[in-house]
């Protein structure tokens, strides 16, 4: 079984959280309610600066993740 790149995660805990879990290196989740991220990855200083290189194009991609389930949601 092939795992989503995206996947979208909610719990009862965090009522109006949203959140967007990578599932890729660099693993993170992603809290769309404040933008706090989570990684899940240890990096080194190598992988540090790739990453802020990186980083905002991932939170973009998983925005719009979240916009097109959305979309998807409502229109069935």
């Amino acid at each position: 079984m092939e795992i989503p790149k995206f996947l979208l995660g909610d719990n009862t805990d965090y009522p109006d959280a949203i959140f967007i879990i990578h599932t890729e290196f660099p693993r993170f989740i992603l809290n769309l309610a404040n933008d706090e991220v989570e990684w899940l990855e240890e990096f080194d200083k190598h992988d540090e600066e790739e990453l802020q290189n990186e980083a905002e194009s991932l939170f973009q991609k998983a925005n719009d993740f979240y916009d097109r389930e959305i979309t998807r949601y409502e229109d069935s």
